[in-house]
C-alpha cells in the first residue's frame, strides 16, 4: 500500500471499504475472475476515483492480470480478420485498400478469404498503411 492513502484517511476508507466488499485475494478460478472483473468494471465505469479507489483498482487489476496470464488462452486473430478489423477501423474497403497500396486485388481478395498469407513485402506496405507495428500480422515462410 502506498503512502498516499497511509497517510491519508479518507482514501484509506474507501480502500478498506472495497476491500471488505470483494477481499483482493488470488483468483482462483474462472467464476472468481467474472466476479472480480465486475468489481473492477464497476470502477472503471466511476466518473473519478480517489486515491483508495486507485490503489484498490491497481491491486485488483494485478491479481486479474496474474490469473489470465497463466490460465486465459486468447486466441490470435488471423491475418485476415486483422485486415478486415483494420479496414472496417479505417473505413476503406477493398477497392480502396487496393488503390490505396497498390496489393492485388487477387492478392486482398485471398487473404481476406482466408486463403493466401501475407508476404513480408505485403505486411510492411500494409503496416504502414494502417500505422501498426509488422507483428500485426503473421509472417508466411514462404515469401
Amino acid at each position: 500500500m502506498r503512502n498516499s492513502i497511509k497517510n491519508n484517511p479518507a482514501a484509506l476508507d474507501t480502500y478498506l471499504a472495497l476491500c471488505r466488499e470483494f477481499p483482493l485475494a488470488s483468483i482462483r478460478n474462472d467464476r472468481h475472475l467474472s466476479s472480480a472483473s465486475k468489481v473492477l468494471n464497476g470502477l472503471l465505469a466511476r466518473p473519478k476515483l480517489d486515491a483508495g479507489s486507485r490503489e484498490y483498482l491497481d491491486a485488483l487489476s494485478d491479481l486479474i492480470e496474474l490469473y489470465e496470464d497463466e490460465h486465459v488462452k486468447f486466441e490470435e486473430p488471423s491475418d485476415a480478420e486483422m485486415l478486415r478489423f483494420l479496414m472496417e477501423s479505417k473505413g476503406v474497403n477493398q477497392g480502396g485498400l487496393v488503390s490505396d497500396t497498390g496489393i492485388g486485388r487477387s492478392t486482398i481478395s485471398e487473404v481476406l478469404a482466408g486463403k493466401r498469407p501475407l508476404t513480408r513485402k505485403n505486411v510492411a506496405i500494409l503496416s504502414k498503411y494502417f500505422g501498426v507495428g509488422q507483428g500485426t500480422f503473421s509472417l508466411s515462410l514462404d515469401d
